[in-house]
C-alpha cells in the first residue's frame, strides 16, 4: 500500500493512459478498464447513430433510427394531445407529403400527403390504380366485413349502385325528413329541455350521437334502438359498437405481426374487440331474423295490404333482401349484416361528431351564432302567417318546425358547417393501397403495394390551400354573394370525393342543418368552463372527453330584436 503510494507521488504527470496502465499492472484493479472502453465505445455509437437520425430529420421530416424507423417519434406523438396537430406540423414541414418508415419488416411504412394534386390523383385521374387495398380490409375485416366502406372493385360497386339508387328515391328523402323531424322533436328538444329543468350539465357529443344512431339504425335495419330518450339509457349494441371501432383504429399503428398475435391468443385489445363485435353480430342477426320471419308471412298469407306494406318498407335491410347476386341467389345473412354495420358506421359518427365541433366553435365565436340566428330569424319572417304579425313579433319556439324548403334557404348556415368540417373532418385521414408504379403530381414515386394516408385534417390547416387565416374558424369564406359555394372535392375533402363521393352528403347537410337551427332558435350552448376539448384517435374524430355544456333558453327579446331586422 506504502508502494503505491510512493509511486502515485512521484508521477504527478501521469496521464490517463498511464494511470489506466498501471492500474492493470497492479492486478484484480485491471479489470475495470475493458468495462470502461466498452462504455466508451457503445456511448460513441449511440450519439453517433442519434446524430445520423437527427440529421435525417431535416431531410425527412423525423429521426431515423436503425431497425425502428420513426416508430419512436410515432410512439411519443400518440402520448400528446392531439396526434393529428403532429402529422400536420411534419407535413408542412416537408411542403405537403413525406414518406413515413416504420419498424424493418413491419407493415407501418407509407406515403402521406395532404397535396390536393396528389389528393385529385388519388380519387379521381387515376382511381382504379388506388384501392382500398388489402391492408386496410384486413385490419378493418372483423367489424365492417365486405361492407361498402372497406370493399373495393365488383364488390363495392354492386352495393353502391343499389344504395344510391334508393338513395335518391323521393319515398326515401321523405321517409328521412318524417324521421328526423320526430326524433328531433319528439326526442333532441325533450333532453334538452330536461337538462334546463333539472340545472344539470349535458354531454352534447352524447347526445347527438345518440340522435344520429337512431336515425341510421331506422334508415339501415329498419329498427328503433331508442338511445336518445330521456335519462339517456345504456344501449349495449350502441356500446359495443363504439368500442369496436376504437378498437379497430388501434390495428393501423400497431404492426400486423403484433395485433394478429394478440388476436390468435385473445389477448389486450384484441379480446376487448372480439367481445364487442360478438355483440354487434347478435343485434344484427336478432334484426335479419325478425325481418325474415316478417317478409315471410307476409308474403305467405296473400294478404294483399301486408304486402304492399312490405314492398314500401325502404330501410336499406329490406331493400337488399329483395335483391339478388350475379348468381341469381340470395344475399347471406353476412353479407346483409356487413352492409347494415357499414352504413350505420358512415351515417352515425359522421354528422354528430361534426355538429359537436360545430357547437364548440360557436362558443368561441359568439358573432357567427348572432348571424346564424338573424339567417333563421329572417327566414321564419317570410312565412305567410307571419307576415300578417306585427312588426317585430317573434315566432314562438312552442311547435315550430322548420320546413324542407327553409332549411335549403340557410345558406350561412351550412357554411358554418362546412367551415366546421374543413377544421375537424369527421373523419381525419383516409387511406389507399398502390397497385401498380406510379408517380405524384408533386414528383413522388409511388411502388407497388405501398400504402397512402392523404390527411383531410392537415388539408384544412394548409396556408397553401386556404390562406394565412386557414387556422381561423370562417364561414365568410364559403360565401359569394351572400350563397353558399362549395370547393373542390380534393381540396374540401370531408365527403371523399370521385367514384367515392359520399353517398349521404346532401342527407347529411340536411340533417345537421335540421338539428343546429331547431337548437340554435331555442338555446344557446355554453361550454363548461375549462373542458378539455381535444380529438380522440378513431375511425372518426370523436371528442376525447365528449362535450359538456349547460343550455340557456333564447329569451324572446333577444329573438325580437332579429325579427325588427
Amino acid at each position: 500500500m506504502n508502494n503505491n503510494n510512493m509511486t502515485m507521488k512521484n508521477l504527478p504527470n501521469t496521464n490517463l493512459s498511464s494511470l489506466f496502465a498501471s492500474t492493470v499492472a497492479a492486478g484484480d484493479g485491471g479489470q475495470l478498464f475493458p468495462h470502461v472502453q466498452a462504455f466508451e465505445i457503445l456511448l460513441a455509437i449511440f450519439v453517433f447513430i442519434a446524430i445520423h437520425a437527427l440529421r435525417q430529420k431535416r431531410k425527412q421530416g423525423l429521426p431515423v433510427w436503425p431497425v425502428l424507423g420513426m416508430l419512436p417519434s410515432l410512439a411519443s406523438a400518440l402520448q400528446t394531445n392531439n396526434v393529428y396537430d403532429w402529422i400536420t406540423d411534419v407535413i408542412r414541414s416537408q411542403n405537403g407529403t413525406f414518406r413515413f418508415k416504420g419498424p424493418w419488416l413491419s407493415s407501418l411504412n407509407c406515403v402521406v400527403t395532404a397535396d390536393p394534386r396528389n389528393v385529385e390523383h388519388l380519387l379521381k385521374t387515376k382511381f382504379p390504380n388506388f384501392p382500398k387495398g388489402s391492408y386496410f380490409s384486413d385490419n378493418v375485416r372483423d367489424l365492417l366485413g365486405d361492407g361498402i366502406f372497406s370493399a373495393d372493385d365488383e364488390t363495392w360497386q354492386r352495393q353502391r349502385k343499389t344504395a344510391s339508387i334508393e338513395f335518391h328515391s323521393a319515398r326515401f328523402r321523405t321517409l328521412t325528413t318524417e324521421t328526423l323531424v320526430e326524433l328531433v322533436h319528439a326526442r333532441l328538444l325533450p333532453v334538452l329541455e330536461d337538462s334546463i329543468k333539472h340545472f344539470v350539465t349535458l354531454d352534447l357529443q352524447d347526445v347527438l350521437l345518440r340522435l344520429t344512431f337512431d336515425n341510421v339504425c331506422m334508415m339501415a335495419f329498419g329498427v328503433d334502438p331508442g338511445c336518445l330518450r330521456q335519462g339517456l339509457p345504456q344501449i349495449p349494441f350502441a356500446r359495443a359498437f363504439e368500442d369496436a371501432t376504437e378498437a379497430t383504429v388501434l390495428r393501423f399503428v400497431t404492426p400486423t405481426c403484433v395485433w394478429k398475435a394478440m388476436r390468435y391468443f385473445n389477448v389486450g385489445m384484441e379480446r376487448n374487440l372480439r367481445q364487442s363485435i360478438r355483440e354487434v353480430d347478435e343485434f344484427a342477426d336478432n334484426v335479419i331474423r325478425t325481418r325474415k320471419r316478417e317478409l315471410s308471412a307476409q308474403s305467405g298469407d296473400g294478404g294483399d295490404n301486408e304486402g304492399e306494406s312490405a314492398k314500401k318498407r325502404l330501410d336499406l335491410l329490406t331493400v337488399f333482401m329483395g335483391l339478388k347476386d350475379e348468381k341469381g341467389e340470395r344475399f347471406s345473412d353476412k353479407f346483409l349484416r356487413d352492409i347494415c354495420v357499414n352504413f350505420i358506421l358512415a351515417g352515425r359518427d359522421t354528422s354528430s361528431v361534426a355538429l359537436s365541433w360545430f357547437f364548440w366553435l360557436l362558443d368561441r365565436n359568439p358573432e357567427v351564432e348572432g348571424k346564424i340566428l338573424e339567417e333563421l330569424c329572417r327566414i321564419l319572417a317570410e312565412r305567410e302567417e307571419v307576415k300578417n304579425k306585427k312588426k317585430g313579433e317573434v315566432v314562438s319556439e312552442n311547435g315550430l318546425v322548420f320546413r324542407a324548403g327553409e332549411i335549403k334557404k340557410m345558406e350561412y348556415l351550412q357554411a358554418a358547417i362546412s367551415e366546421a368540417l374543413r377544421l375537424y373532418p369527421s373523419v381525419p385521414v383516409d387511406h389507399k393501397e398502390v397497385v401498380e408504379d406510379d408517380k405524384f403530381p408533386d414528383g413522388t414515386e409511388l411502388k407497388r403495394g405501398t400504402k397512402v394516408i392523404y390527411a383531410i385534417y392537415t388539408m384544412g390547416r394548409m396556408e397553401a390551400i386556404w390562406g394565412k387565416d386557414c387556422r381561423d374558424y370562417k364561414p365568410e369564406r364559403w360565401l359569394r354573394d351572400g350563397k353558399y359555394m362549395s370547393e373542390s372535392a380534393y381540396k374540401f375533402t370531408a365527403f371523399n370525393g370521385g367514384p367515392r363521393l359520399c353517398l349521404g352528403k346532401d342527407f347529411a347537410y340536411y340533417q345537421m342543418k335540421f338539428a343546429a337551427a331547431s337548437i340554435i332558435y331555442r338555446y344557446r350552448v355554453k361550454v363548461v368552463k375549462n373542458h378539455p376539448v381535444v380529438p380522440k384517435m378513431a375511425l372518426t374524430m370523436y371528442m376525447r372527453h365528449g362535450l359538456k355544456v349547460k343550455l340557456f333558453r333564447r329569451e324572446e327579446s333577444e329573438l325580437q330584436k332579429y325579427f325588427k331586422i
